[in-house]
């Protein structure tokens, strides 16, 4: 693996580390800025609002800047938007920092993941997105409990003054190991456009959209689950979201070869266990030992869908995966609010802590139909190409040729072309004598 995938992963730890950390620091963020915690979650959604418009606008205005140069403006402003956050003088400005720092979220991972496919043979594309992802899953294991803890000790301005840290250091890494990437001569906004109407396209993002929700049903309450439903102190609460994160780093470095070897069947088996794991989750909750080992399996299933769905819309969209890939990102975003909301909704209902594993099953289930039909479909379009393919390889029928003329003086009539019956259906053939030579003659 080149080490241009290397700017890319810690671009991607940046951008992890400030997606998630928000969620340990509303009560610093509440008490300082005299708001409650629900209220000071609106940061969370400000965030994901941010992904959600910033994917599909940052892409289309950035479809003929060069691949390097865009990734580089993306970062910057992701830089920007964390450095406005650190220094927002109230909750409102706050707010607007986070939806700036997310604008870019979703338009760097759909340009980093055509980088990505390009710095490597056929064959190791989906290895080289999922190790650009994999700082995404560091992130949740060393930058977001180490953020989380600086937060909790020097105020949480700290903690976005360090990411946005990290975000420069992710440009120089960028602007020295990436390679020069052009644009691609047919890129434009109106093919990229089109091919968000491909209905493989379409039925991918759908499946990100419910398969994904399933986990974040249960990660939004990972930490009130670790508390009052598995026992633990609120000093385990990092431990925990850290297991979570050795898990999401295990199911990328699964995904990536899987998904190269047989994406389909990669997507089905992971939605699949996906599901299993959270219905066995309310179960073992009560079990210590066994509620640990189930949020690393949760966190380890939970990711492996990550990669053969965004493989998935970028084979689908072929000429112009740079929009479906950060319109995936839109769909992970979209599936992190509603799942967080579902699960949400099922604890108010007085469903106890563990409901949303149940909320999440169902939702892995959906997306595990939406996919499964996906597949089907794809088979029938497959089918119905290769025997097109096959009637057109038929060589034409050659032209019939001319008969042979049938009468010595080279017509097809018995008396001549000047002959009044050489119209006439009926037609006499020549008599050939055959001379027999007698034995010794």
């Amino acid at each position: 693996m080149p080490l241009a995938l290397l700017a890319l992963a810690v671009s991607a730890f940046g951008i992890g580390t400030t997606e998630f950390v928000m969620m340990g620091l509303l009560p610093n963020v509440a008490d300082d800025l005299g708001t409650s915690v629900p209220t000071a979650g609106y940061l969370v959604s400000a965030y994901a609002i941010g992904v959600v418009l910033g994917a599909p606008l940052l892409t289309g205005l950035g479809s003929r800047v060069p691949r390097k140069r865009m990734l580089l403006l993306l970062m910057a402003l992701f830089t920007v938007g964390n450095l406005a956050s650190a220094l927002a003088p109230d909750f409102g400005w706050l707010i607007a920092g986070r939806l700036l720092a997310g604008l870019p979220h979703g338009a760097f991972f759909g340009v980093g993941a055509v980088v990505a496919t390009r710095l490597v043979s056929e064959g190791r594309q989906a290895r080289a997105v999922a190790t650009m992802f994999l700082g995404l899953t560091v992130a949740n294991i060393v930058g977001v409990p180490a953020a989380t803890l600086l937060g909790q000790h020097l105020g949480w301005r700290a903690t976005f003054l360090v990411v946005a840290a990290i975000g420069l250091t992710a440009m120089a890494a960028l602007a020295r190991l990436v390679p020069r990437i052009p644009v691609e001569a047919h890129q434009d906004v109106r093919r990229e456009l089109r091919a968000l109407g491909n209905r493989q396209v379409i039925l991918g993002l759908l499946t990100a959209v419910f398969g994904f929700a399933g986990v974040f049903a249960v990660y939004s309450y990972l930490s009130a689950m670790t508390t009052k439903a598995m026992g633990f102190g609120e000093s385990s609460v990092t431990l925990v979201l850290a297991l979570f994160g050795i898990g999401m780093t295990l199911g990328a470095l699964a995904a990536g070869p899987l998904t190269d070897r047989a994406l389909r069947p990669t997507l089905y088996g992971s939605l699949g266990a996906l599901a299993v794991v959270l219905v066995v989750f309310p179960f073992t909750v009560h079990v210590p030992w066994a509620a640990l080992v189930m949020v690393v399996l949760l966190g380890g299933v939970g990711f492996m869908t990550t990669t053969p769905l965004q493989m998935l819309v970028m084979n689908k969209a072929k000429d112009a995966p740079t929009l479906a890939s950060a319109s995936n990102h839109s769909a992970f975003n979209l599936a992190n609010a509603g799942g967080a909301w579902l699960g949400g909704v099922a604890i108010a209902a007085g469903w106890g802590w563990t409901s949303p594993a149940l909320v999440g099953a169902v939702l892995a289930v959906t997306g595990l139909a939406i996919a499964a039909t996906a597949g089907y479909l794809d088979r029938g379009e497959g089918k119905a190409s290769r025997v097109v393919a096959a009637h057109s390889a038929i060589p034409a029928r050659p032209a019939a040729t001319p008969a042979r003329p049938a009468f010595e003086d080279g017509t097809d009539t018995p008396d001549g072309p000047d002959s009044p019956v050489g119209a006439q259906p009926v037609r006499r053939f020549r008599t050939r004598t055959r001379t027999t030579r007698a034995s010794g003659s």
